[in-house]
């Protein structure tokens, strides 16, 4: 008669774990099951009117379509991305908060600030990498070269006068990064001299107060087709559509080179699967569109639409590149 008891008691318990099992894991299957109930927001850590900003708002318009619910975008500029990105990395993690940025705060910031507010490793989960970006090598119509090659040889010869070179933001913007890096590789010696954005970049060119820069290519392609600047080479492994005419810097003699910026979307650490899930699968449909590809590259921008465990693996050795030319580079934000 007591084993019965104990057994049924047994039971009961089981039963009862059973059910507050089920009760705990029903809030989150039912936040999963109906995302998304109501508006998300996308934050952008840039300013409004740039090219994250226009992606976002194109991302935001299809998959508000897609979800029939409100994807909303809000800017919150400063600090090179990191007042943004932090804002997502203490959101709450329920797939109401989401990050578009540029890699540079995951990648390049860690290196260049002794303290962050936000682990990029820790805090985030990627969803998916969106776009990449190259850079256009342009110089003043003046510097005696039409080729890398030609480029690299005169540069060498101003070991005295070393060759002046601009870029748009603080120090570890991409046009820094990337003509640091190339520095790297080719072995000669330049002047960086910083502007407050690319616009003033390509002014101080056409006007001749800097010889050189790693310039994004819609910002630079004016001015080179009317040929107040000389574009050698774009930093992608491949030409792009918009500038079929610019070689690539690795068919220029520098095989293997290749200097890209990423779009990624993320959300906060500890998002159910299933969101995460839902919304790599959206991004894909998306940007798998003739029409949004179109626009995209109209940017000189290259659609991707990963995964987020490839967004990962990217960001890391991303990371691990710009470390690396970092420290070489002895950039340091003070």
């Amino acid at each position: 008669m007591n084993g019965l008891v104990t057994l049924r008691r047994a039971s009961k318990l089981a039963v009862a774990a059973l059910a507050l099992s089920a009760g705990l894991l029903l809030p989150t299957l039912a936040v999963a099951q109906a995302y998304p109930s109501r508006a998300v927001k996308i934050i952008v850590p840039f300013p409004a009117g740039g090219p994250l900003d226009s992606t976002a708002r194109l991302l935001a318009d299809k998959l508000a379509a897609s979800t029939k619910q409100p994807f909303v975008v809000e800017n919150r500029p400063g600090g090179a991305g990191n007042v943004g990105t932090d804002a997502v990395a203490k959101a709450a993690a329920d797939g109401y908060t989401l990050l578009l940025v540029l890699d540079t705060p995951l990648t390049v910031n860690p290196w260049l600030y002794p303290k962050l507010s936000f682990d990029p490793a820790r805090d985030f989960t990627p969803i998916s990498t969106v776009a990449s970006f190259p850079l256009s090598l342009v110089v003043h119509p003046s510097l005696p070269v039409n080729s890398m090659a030609e480029f690299v040889a005169y540069a060498r010869t101003r070991k005295e006068k070393p060759l002046l070179y601009g870029s748009g933001g603080g120090p570890g913007n991409p046009g820094h990064l990337a003509m640091e890096y190339f520095r790297q590789q080719a072995d000669f010696e330049a002047v960086h001299v910083p502007y407050k954005g690319n616009s003033e970049v390509v002014m101080g060119l056409v006007g001749g107060q800097i010889e050189a820069g790693f310039l994004a290519t819609p910002g630079v392609l004016p001015s080179v087709r009317d040929g107040r600047l000389k574009a050698l080479a774009v930093s992608s492994p491949r030409r792009i559509s918009i500038a079929t005419e610019f070689p690539t810097v690795a068919e220029s003699g520098y095989p293997g080179f290749e200097v890209g910026f990423y779009q990624v979307m993320l959300a906060p650490a500890g998002v159910p699967e299933s969101v995460l899930t839902m919304l790599e699968r959206e991004l894909r449909e998306i940007l798998q569109s003739t029409e949004l590809q179109e626009r995209l590259r109209m940017q000189a921008l290259e659609p991707i639409a990963n995964t987020g465990a490839e967004t990962g693996v990217l960001l890391k050795r991303v990371g691990a590149q710009w470390q690396t030319v970092i420290r070489t580079a002895n950039i340091r934000i003070d």
